[in-house]
């Protein structure tokens, strides 16, 4: 359980510092409007994405057990942040999260890394979709400008939605528009550069240089604090422990798989295998520490993972200047940060909805293997998105893992049960 960055020092020079150092300003300059645009999407505090992305993404990367595995907050979170932050309030998320933590440093501690492969594919491809779908549904509002209030639950949204279509905005459209169309240029033209926040830039700094109608965070949420908060430990009471601890087992069961699921996509990448035990002890101590100082659940990112090594981050170096880079735009850049345009967070996190759904693979779900897979990635689906995640992954797990065993080779029939 040895983090990889004890073993990536051994020789490590300057060399691999400044590819490491490349890497990780370019991940930073990713990690800044996504944070503060999953914050925001979660029903929390904008501040909140970045406290995560500096607290939680060092540690993740300096004990982790992957060289380039890049962490903080994730979209997958944010369908269950804002329903714990909804019934609970943000401080009863605050609980959950370190409570998460702890129970992946348990896990840890137990060797529970390789317990992954034991859940069915078809259930995180069908959780993946649904929450997709809900983050999707739940930009709609700020992309086109809208003020209506709307509730949680999918389908009440959507109406709520159509009932409001008379207050588009149409300034906040093109807005949000715009920076996904520029997104979606700058990563074809030019993939080294870091699109996401130059076309968030570039359209908030259109909103305030023209006076546009189209709110910012500012008008929103007030000017971003320009330091971290101290530290201070949750409410751990006995009855606030019970109370949040179903929300909790679900936090750290998906910060188990996001991270694991990331860490083999970087494996396959860079030519590597991870420690899933360093990982998932790495992603308990990052929980607990992004939960004292106020943040959200973390986990690795497969998309900024992705980024690091494409930007050629070579050790857990690059991860942690990622870290301190973010920091010092909370630091030395807060009010700039302020002037965002919602709507531009709003068309990032479509277009992150859009890659997490993974598009290219809708028609293998729909054509290859087994009726019943496709019948449980379908179920795990609905169910998140119209009923909760924690009931799906329950549903889901379970059915898959009968699934499993009803597959396996019946015993001969001179097989006899041994003496127990």
């Amino acid at each position: 359980m040895t983090p990889a960055l004890v073993t990536s020092l051994r020789g490590y020079g300057a060399r691999d510092f400044r590819a490491d150092l490349g890497a990780g300003v370019t991940v930073a300059m990713v990690a800044l409007p996504l944070s503060l645009a999953i914050a925001i999407a979660s029903g929390a505090a904008p501040e909140t994405g970045l406290v995560t992305a500096v607290v939680a993404g060092f540690l993740i990367s300096a004990l982790g057990g992957s060289r380039v595995q890049i962490g903080g907050p994730t979209g997958a979170f944010i369908v269950v942040v804002a329903g714990v932050i909804a019934a609970h309030g943000y401080s009863g998320l605050v609980t959950a999260t370190f409570m998460a933590g702890v129970i992946l440093l348990v896990a840890g501690l137990a060797r529970a890394g390789r317990l992954i492969g034991y859940v069915p594919e078809a259930v995180i491809n069908g959780f993946t979709l649904g929450i997709a779908a809900i983050i999707a549904l739940s930009q709609l509002k700020d992309l086109l400008g809208m003020d209506a209030a709307m509730p949680a639950d999918a389908v009440h949204k959507a109406g709520a939605l159509w009932a409001a279509r008379g207050e588009v905005n149409p300034w906040a459209l093109g807005i949000g528009l715009a920076t996904m169309g520029l997104i979606v240029v700058l990563r074809r033209a030019f993939p080294r550069l870091p699109g996401l926040i130059v076309a968030v830039g570039a359209t908030s700094a259109l909103v305030a240089g023209l006076g546009l109608p189209v709110d910012s965070i500012a008008d929103r949420f007030g000017t971003l604090p320009d330091s971290l908060p101290m530290p201070r430990l949750p409410d751990l009471s006995p009855a606030k422990l019970r109370e949040l601890l179903p929300s909790a087992i679900v936090i750290a069961f998906l910060a188990g798989i996001e991270s694991l699921l990331s860490a083999l996509v970087a494996d396959r990448m860079i030519r590597d295998r991870h420690r899933p035990n360093a990982e998932v002890l790495a992603q308990g101590a990052a929980n607990v520490a992004s939960s004292l100082f106020g943040g959200l659940p973390a986990t690795g990112a497969i998309a900024r993972t992705a980024t690091n090594i494409r930007a050629g981050g070579r050790t857990p170096v690059a991860g942690m200047i990622h870290a301190g880079v973010v920091l010092a735009a909370i630091l030395l850049a807060a009010p700039l940060a302020s002037g965002v345009a919602m709507p531009a967070l709003a068309g990032l996190l479509l277009l992150t909805a859009w890659n997490m759904a993974e598009p290219q693979n809708w028609r293998g779900y729909l054509r290859d293997g087994p009726l019943a897979d496709r019948v449980l990635l379908g179920l795990t689906m609905v169910l998140t998105v119209l009923v909760d995640l924690t009931v799906a992954i329950g549903v889901g797990v379970a059915l898959g893992l009968l699934l499993r065993l009803s597959r396996r080779v019946p015993p001969p029939d001179d097989w006899t049960p041994r003496d127990r």
